[in-house]
């Protein structure tokens, strides 16, 4: 087990960012992560986190995973003294952290996330990879499933990944799955690019627009400067900041500052 302190980091934060979805909280304090092929527990008493995995593991995969060796603090600190709503949101989810996710598994994450809810996207990846991931079993006997392979999914009927409630979407994957095996779009390269060369190369897979190709670059390639756009932060956008965001004072960690928006967009602002 590793013990750790630590600021700006908060779990029940990054759970709910919408950002990962194999994150689930199964307990006060506690949370159970599945990132490809790897499991952890997590526990969380206000700063002090207990990672329950080994020390090599921890070093090799969980500490670049939660983007722990970034300075958070930083990017609040440098917000404009003067914009109120951006402090607020800041302070509000000042414990998201940006997390460095498998890029194949967060194509077609977002894929399925189109049109679609954070409970039913956790459960439309639950059911693929139960019906196509590969069974395995955590130190602690706790058994779970990995993420499938583009290789496995390109083998899927369309009829197969409806019946794990993909929907329309189901076409989108198989599609995608098939490009990658074909070559037509190589991830090792794409893991290599520069963030607009990225964003470029994954809008030619079937399916992938703008805002789903952010999306990627962000959590999956850690392109800080990607600001994704969906519907919660074009409305927050338009009350806010209605001449548009100031990008160039923010140049490098806008995507940081789009996730403090979207966290307080969907949990506080709207309450009142």
């Amino acid at each position: 087990m590793i013990i750790l302190e630590l600021q700006n980091f908060n779990a029940e934060q990054i759970c709910n960012s919408g950002q990962c979805f194999r994150m689930m909280k199964v307990r006060d304090n506690c949370y159970e992560v599945i990132a490809g092929n790897h499991y952890l527990f997590l526990e969380q008493n206000q700063g002090t986190c207990n990672f329950h995995c080994s020390e090599e593991e921890f070093q090799s995969f969980w500490f670049d995973y939660f983007d722990l060796g970034r300075n958070y603090a930083f990017y609040i600190e440098g917000i404009d003294e003067k914009d109120d709503y951006l402090r607020q949101a800041a302070a509000y989810g000042n414990g998201i952290r940006i997390l460095k996710q498998d890029l194949w598994e967060m194509i077609v994450t977002f894929l399925i996330s189109q049109q679609n809810h954070i409970v039913r996207i956790r459960r439309c990846i639950d059911h693929i990879c139960r019906q196509y991931g590969e069974e395995r079993s955590s130190s602690e006997g706790t058994v779970y499933y990995g993420f499938p392979g583009f290789k496995v999914l390109a083998g899927a009927t369309d009829e197969e990944l409806k019946a794990c409630n993909l929907g329309y979407r189901s076409k989108y994957v198989i599609r995608t799955a098939q490009s990658i095996c074909s070559g037509e779009v190589s991830l090792e390269k794409v893991a290599c690019m520069e963030y607009e060369a990225a964003r470029t190369e994954l809008m030619k897979l079937y399916g992938i627009g703008t805002k789903v190709a952010d999306c990627i670059c962000l959590f999956a390639l850690q392109k800080l400067q990607a600001f994704p756009v969906d519907t919660h932060i074009r409305q927050a956008l338009e009350r806010h900041y209605p001449k548009g965001f100031p990008m160039e004072r923010y140049q490098g960690y806008e995507g940081v500052l789009q996730q403090y928006i979207f966290y307080y967009d969907l949990f506080e602002e709207k309450k009142g």
